[in-house]
């Protein structure tokens, strides 16, 4: 891809309309040291269009009538891949022992929402720590689960793993969870099942407007990639949509202090989590 990058040149102009546009439309953010990874990204989908360069493509994206399926082919583009299962563990453990207990008080189901979750690694280990703990016998626990790639997403319902998605989930879990499937491990059906998954783009609120009326929301390790002021749209939805109390968990090198959010940082379960009272 590095060889039709170097052939396309993305010049600086063009990177900046670009860029504007995409983060206009997904909250993505590419500073200017990020343009040749934009440029990596994109210059797939310039060749496949059967553009010579990236101009071209802009306007495909902004003006022409087929842009609605090039632009989900460009979130598969986009997409971050980067998870695996009981990552962030203090998370996972202010969840089944602390919120969980709390909110089951209100003798109501719960609805829980992993917000761009990739290729399905964090709500699945939220079903199966939810399923350990016995809360999912217990409770009416709804789990849904969206991300903006339609192909990520296609990995996630098919339950299939690799190695590396497990290098943080307890040897036993995954002994009791998952079953060898050729290269991979397939995951248990009942903890497949209790996942529902759906397309959505963060920064729309027709997409999310549903599923931010969750509980729980884990928005993890998304927002380092989003400008501030996609993050401030995105959370203000959130807090907007949410029930109270409502509880958000993101990623433990994301802060939204410096945003003014109106979410409360509280320590729970040794962790930090965002709550709206």
């Amino acid at each position: 891809m590095r060889f039709y990058a170097e052939t396309l040149g993305l010049a600086e102009n063009i990177f900046i309309l670009l860029r504007d546009l995409i983060h206009e439309r997904t909250g993505l953010f590419f500073g200017s040291d990020r343009r040749e990874l934009l440029a990596d990204k994109l210059s797939p989908r310039v060749v496949d269009c059967g553009f010579e360069s990236f101009i071209d493509y802009y306007y495909l994206l902004k003006y022409d009538t087929a842009r609605a399926g090039e632009w989900r082919r460009l979130m598969n583009a986009l997409a971050v891949p980067e998870t695996y299962f009981w990552r962030e563990a203090d998370h996972i453990n202010a969840l089944v022992n602390v919120v969980v207990p709390a909110l089951a008080q209100q003798g109501r189901p719960l609805r829980i929402w992993s917000a761009a979750c990739a290729s399905g690694e964090e709500p699945l280990t939220l079903a199966l720590a939810l399923t350990e703990a016995g809360w999912m016998e217990r409770l009416p626990i709804e789990i849904r689960a969206s991300d903006a790639s339609e192909a990520l997403l296609d990995k996630a319902r098919a339950g299939v793993f690799r190695e590396r998605s497990f290098r943080a989930l307890p040897p036993a879990l995954q002994a009791k969870y998952f079953e060898p499937n050729g290269s991979g491990w397939c995951v248990a059906p009942q903890i497949l099942r209790a996942v529902s998954w759906q397309t959505a783009n963060l920064t729309v609120e027709a997409d999310v407007a549903a599923l931010a009326t969750a509980d729980i929301i884990f928005c993890r390790n998304v927002f380092i990639y989003f400008s501030d002021a996609a993050i401030a749209r995105v959370v203000n939805t959130f807090y907007r949509l949410m029930p109270s109390p409502g509880y958000l968990f993101v990623g433990t090198s994301e802060s939204l202090l410096r945003l003014g959010t109106r979410f409360e940082l509280e320590d729970i379960g040794n962790t930090f989590v965002y709550v709206k009272r």
